[in-house]
């Protein structure tokens, strides 16, 4: 199975860090988002992204990828003691294979997202592990509630932040066409679905990926962005994706993987600058100067054909 990728980030309008991390390296599509103040989300995010790197450039199976959790949750863990805290979600997928089947792995902990382009439209394919977005898949809150309510920030699940690791996991069938998103909430907080899927409908999955976060940039980003777009190149059969509530489960699912075998190991450094050993980092941009109420205009992503733009309003949801 062939992809083709972009990816973007960037600290947003007002952030002084970029506690995002991403890696972008077949098999393996990534975003991580750090938290815990000072340097600790830097950090957290970096251990995790270098963790799932031994993925690169090779098949990976489940258990490969539950591996990469346990062992980044307890370098998070050991890396912050003496009550410094840390942490970091973590949002991807993998492609791997079950008897010659190609196959998404999707995973997720905390509230970054995967999305799949559909026939139908976008659809947002992890569940956010926040106390909205419980709410939101129980069906006792609507999407317009989950962006004004007062716990909307709120994580319950946080790699790091316990000993025990409990990620989510889907299986999806992988076929010519698809296209997936994995994105940190720097995004979605300042894009509606909608916005969302008028922008991933460039061909190009780089120029998407741009234009994801300088839209997000161009209404104030509050939070860093971090954007991979991923897609499916060659032939395959579409059939119903299945829901993979752990590791167990997807182990059962999952059989002899092919993939591409090789070193293909993106270097350590630099993935919060993008330099993922696959794209072009994006040029340093200088951050807007915003005036109360004002808005800051995005970049021009030359490409051809046009990419599609989303015209700056104010946030959704408010000021956090």
């Amino acid at each position: 199975m062939r992809t083709q990728w972009g990816s973007a980030t960037d600290r947003g309008a007002v952030r002084e860090v970029n506690e995002d991390a991403l890696l972008a390296h077949p098999p393996v599509f990534l975003v991580a988002d750090g938290m815990g103040g000072h340097d600790a989300g830097d950090v957290a995010s970096r251990i995790a992204v270098e963790e799932f790197a031994d993925l690169a450039g090779r098949g990976a199976t489940p258990d490969d990828v539950h591996a990469c959790f346990l062992r980044a949750a307890h370098r998070i863990r050991t890396e912050f003691t003496g009550g410094r805290q840390g942490g970091t979600t973590v949002a991807g997928v993998v492609l791997t294979h079950d008897g010659g089947r190609p196959l998404w792995l999707v995973l997720n902990v905390g509230d970054s997202r995967v999305y799949r382009v559909t026939a139908d439209g976008l659809v947002q394919v992890s569940v956010d592990h926040s106390v909205v977005g419980e709410l939101v898949a129980a069906g006792g809150l609507d999407a317009a509630g989950a962006r004004t309510h007062p716990d909307r920030h709120v994580l319950t699940r946080v790699l790091g932040s316990t000993e025990v690791v409990e990620p989510d996991y889907w299986l999806l069938p992988a076929a010519e066409g698809d296209r997936l998103l994995v994105c940190s909430d720097g995004l979605t907080r300042e894009l509606h679905d909608e916005d969302v899927a008028a922008l991933l409908a460039h061909p190009d999955p780089q120029a998407a990926a741009a234009a994801l976060v300088d839209a997000a940039v161009g209404r104030g980003a509050r939070d860093n962005v971090t954007t991979v777009v991923v897609d499916a190149v060659p032939a395959g059969r579409t059939a119903t994706g299945v829901l993979v509530g752990s590791v167990g489960a997807a182990r059962a699912g999952t059989g002899p993987v092919v993939g591409p075998a090789g070193p293909g190991v993106p270097p350590a450094d630099g993935w919060d600058d993008a330099r993922d050993g696959v794209t072009v980092p994006r040029t340093p941009r200088p951050r807007p100067s915003l005036e109360p109420g004002a808005v800051a205009r995005p970049d021009v992503v030359p490409s051809s054909p046009p990419v599609p733009t989303v015209p700056p309003v104010p946030p959704p949801g408010g000021a956090a």
